[in-house]
């Protein structure tokens, strides 16, 4: 079977500024992204279907049976035997949104040519997890971590944990992969798993509550305080004190400052003690911006903090306000609480912004990534230019004078 991840484009749009920069299901949630989930359960060659100017670095692959699946349904058993019984024409359905069809002879060239196509026969079912707005990335987190922990460690045997100094809790429900380190620390696992990734280590006085995962070659700092429902992307620097969130991969909030109900994307950079605000004052349900409504929607969530886009960064001492919605490439400093929504390529904070212009984001974006030995090409900087573009109608201030 080969499986073709579409962006349903209701929901992609819902999903900025995450999705400006990938497909929807490269997003990650729970341990793995959306895409490894299928490709690990399914046992199936994925790739996806996206928009025009992303299908370059995430290009569709054709094959003579071909099933086309949404990109923000998280799998589950069912759910995979049922889109393998799909016959050619057919589609799945839950509660009017197109799930998955089978459709060997269609080849379509981006996810906006979706809407002329309709399955022959619909057969309705009832996926668990549909990532349909970003608050739910950290809303599902927890559960997710619980499905991926079982799912990638069946029959498999954890790696031991051999420091004498560390507290361990429940260690039947804890999970290391080849080369970790682990130094003095705490892991309770009572309340939910915990994974830790080929290569990551976690350091010195940290302590760490589950459900929680870290990913391949990253870092729980010297005395971090990691609360639960939390995902640590590959690659990444994490400290301080963070709750029922998610960062992506390639981010670092190396420092002291709190992070919670937040999602981070990658290559972004938080400074020393950034903290965000995840509850407001009246315990009012949080509104954020909305992309897709073109203004502010409430979350129904009465805790939300951070959601920020790729290769977005903060300077030290930064204050985020309850539900703070950053776009890509932007750049946030000095002192007092920066407005809200604050758009793709803006440079300032409280006290005004400007534009961060393409050529001077695109020259800090391949030094970021050069640290890690990635290139900043032509196909990353063709993206970061038509977001640049797309984001321009946001940035208000060039309107002005």
């Amino acid at each position: 079977m080969n499986i073709i991840l579409f962006d349903d484009p209701v929901i992609r749009q819902a999903l900025l500024p995450l999705t400006f920069t990938r497909p929807v299901a490269d997003i990650r949630i729970g341990i793995m992204t959306i895409a490894e989930k299928w490709q690990l359960q399914a046992g199936a060659t994925v790739s996806y279907l996206t928009q025009p100017y992303l299908q370059r670095k995430f290009p569709a692959h054709y094959d003579t049976h071909n099933v086309f699946v949404n990109g923000a349904v998280c799998p589950d058993e069912a759910l995979v035997e049922q889109v393998r019984s799909l016959k050619e024409g057919e589609g799945l359905y839950c509660e009017g949104t197109l799930v998955a069809f089978h459709a060997d002879s269609l080849d379509l060239r981006d996810a906006t040519e979706l809407a002329r196509y309709s399955p022959t026969r619909e057969i309705e079912c009832q996926p668990e997890n549909i990532v349909r707005e970003v608050w739910e990335i950290f809303v599902q987190n927890g559960s997710q971590i619980r499905s991926d922990f079982k799912v990638m460690t069946a029959g498999r045997q954890s790696q031991p944990i051999d420091d004498k100094y560390t507290m361990v809790y429940a260690e039947e429900n804890i999970f290391i992969e080849e080369g970790v380190k682990i130094r003095a620390a705490i892991l309770n696992a009572e309340n939910g798993p915990i994974y830790i990734g080929k290569n990551a280590q976690i350091h010195e006085g940290a302590i760490i509550k589950g459900p929680f995962a870290i990913c391949e070659g990253s870092n729980v700092n010297v005395g971090g305080k990691m609360r639960g429902d939390v995902t640590i992307g590959p690659f990444c620097k994490v400290g301080g004190e963070v709750a029922a969130s998610v960062i992506f991969g390639h981010t670092n909030k190396g420092h002291e400052g709190y992070l919670g109900n937040s999602v981070l994307g990658e290559w972004c950079n938080l400074g020393a003690d950034t903290n965000t605000s995840n509850l407001k004052n009246n315990y009012a349900e949080v509104k954020i911006w909305s992309y897709a409504k073109g203004g502010f929607r409430s979350t129904g969530q009465q805790f939300c903090g951070l959601i920020m886009g790729d290769h977005s960064k903060s300077g030290i001492n930064t204050m985020f306000n309850t539900g703070t919605v950053v776009g890509v490439s932007a750049n946030i400093f000095g002192a007092g609480y920066p407005r809200n929504f604050i758009p793709s390529f803006a440079w300032g904070g409280a006290s005004g912004f400007e534009t961060f212009q393409l050529r001077k984001a695109a020259e800090v974006a391949e030094k970021v990534m050069g640290r890690r030995n990635l290139p900043y090409d032509e196909t990353e900087h063709a993206i970061m230019s038509e977001i640049f573009d797309q984001t321009q109608q946001y940035r208000v201030w060039d309107r002005k004078g």
